[in-house]
């Protein structure tokens, strides 16, 4: 990151990448989710949630390590970060599918979900996540929301203001043109607007861990994956402190 963008990160806990994801790679995402909407779900379908995402179209594996958002997860995380979980969501109207109430925060402090910087001025966070518009979000739409530098409170986030529905004036929409990646530390409080767009969103959700932290129960194994770069094999190792030797005792 550059100073810029690291202070962005550090006051608010977010920042937001447009064009993140090359045009021909979105209309493949797209052309992907429009299969599983029509394979996966009823068509009155309103809201679903799609697991996993490694295992369906290689084109979800190509999203795991843009180049714009790793020059950012390296900041934030340390470049031996790994990959902790993936899910994408369609919203069609409504409330997404976990509902509207806001989650994440500081406090209570929670080992996989933190953030902080040393003293030599590197940002530490735990979980990252990574929320890529494969649809337009504009600013009346809804979807991502937070509460920006929630990060860094050190009082919990009174649960009067929790409900999205009745929004508090401390919350931001962050919205974003179809290609635009929201990275933000789960150490935010943060959550999903009703959706009232035209369109329906569609986001894809990367969650990444420091490489000695999961959140998951369930790791990776990459040679499930064969096409896989040497980068992309590094980042679905299971967590550990990455000492030299690891994989040949593992053999």
């Amino acid at each position: 990151m550059n100073d810029q963008d690291r202070y962005l990160f550090d006051l608010q806990g977010y920042l937001t990448i447009p064009d993140a994801i090359p045009a021909d790679l979105l209309q493949r995402l797209n052309a992907q989710l429009d299969e599983m909407a029509e394979r996966e779900t009823e068509p009155d379908m309103r809201t679903h949630r799609f697991g996993d995402l490694l295992g369906r179209d290689a084109a979800f594996r190509t999203l795991m390590d843009l180049p714009p958002v790793v020059d950012v997860l390296d900041d934030v995380l340390g470049s031996d970060f790994r990959l902790d979980h993936t899910y994408a969501d369609i919203i069609r109207s409504g409330d997404g599918p976990i509902g509207t109430v806001l989650h994440g925060g500081a406090v209570p402090f929670r080992a996989s979900e933190y953030y902080t910087v040393t003293p030599d001025g590197r940002i530490r966070s735990g979980l990252v996540a990574v929320g890529f518009n494969l649809k337009d979000v504009g600013p009346d739409d809804g979807g991502f929301a937070c509460v920006p530098g929630s990060h860094k409170s050190a009082f919990p986030f009174p649960d009067a203001w929790k409900q999205l529905a009745n929004q508090h004036p401390c919350v931001r929409r962050v919205t974003g043109p179809a290609g635009t990646a929201v990275v933000f530390t789960e150490a935010l409080v943060h959550g999903t607007l009703p959706w009232r767009g035209a369109d329906e969103r569609r986001t894809a959700f990367y969650k990444y861990s420091p490489a000695a932290v999961s959140w998951s129960a369930g790791y990776y194994d990459a040679d499930d994956y064969p096409d896989l770069t040497e980068r992309q094999r590094a980042m679905l190792e299971a967590p550990n402190a990455r000492y030299g030797g690891r994989l040949r005792a593992r053999a």
